[in-house]
């Protein structure tokens, strides 16, 4: 329940880029306003995603990922897959009533053959293409919009013993 609302998946993703953010900030960046940010981020608190940065108070705190869930990606790697999922699901239900100019969505996958460095090569241009976008303002006529990148080994099947 604590990630069904858009805004807190939104502020987990701006965490996860630029590692802390107090709610005024969070607002700027996603276009919201400071009170839901602030709201949105007490409640992921309680729910264990995210904690105050050590040592600050008051209405300018900021706030970063919880340790655990930072460090281990245990915790919110499945939860962000089902996330990306769900959500995807829901653009795939509600296209066709969703406004003419944003009934357009591009997916696509590839089969590539990496060395383990070429892997996270790969990772990192993909990273770097997307920062500026995860970084700026929210540009009038703008939305949110799910990008799902994974890159991961294919292992072959376990044969039945």
């Amino acid at each position: 329940m604590a990630l069904r609302h858009p805004l807190r998946v939104a502020l987990l993703d701006l965490l996860t880029t630029v590692g802390s953010v107090t709610a005024n900030e969070a607002a700027r960046r996603l276009g919201e306003s400071s009170g839901a940010c602030s709201f949105h981020l007490r409640q992921l608190e309680r729910y264990g995603y995210v904690e105050p940065v050590a040592g600050a108070h008051g209405r300018a705190r900021p706030w970063r990922l919880r340790a655990t869930t930072a460090t281990t990606n245990t915790d919110f790697g499945p939860l962000a897959r089902e996330l990306e999922d769900e959500g995807y699901h829901r653009w795939l239900a509600r296209r066709a009533t969703a406004p003419q100019r944003w009934r357009r969505d591009e997916a696509f996958s590839e089969v590539l053959h990496l060395t383990p460095d070429e892997l996270a090569t790969v990772a990192a241009e993909i990273r770097a293409v997307l920062a500026p976008y995860a970084r700026r303002r929210a540009p009038r006529g703008s939305g949110p919009v799910g990008v799902v990148a994974r890159l991961f080994p294919l292992l072959p099947e376990e044969e039945d013993a």
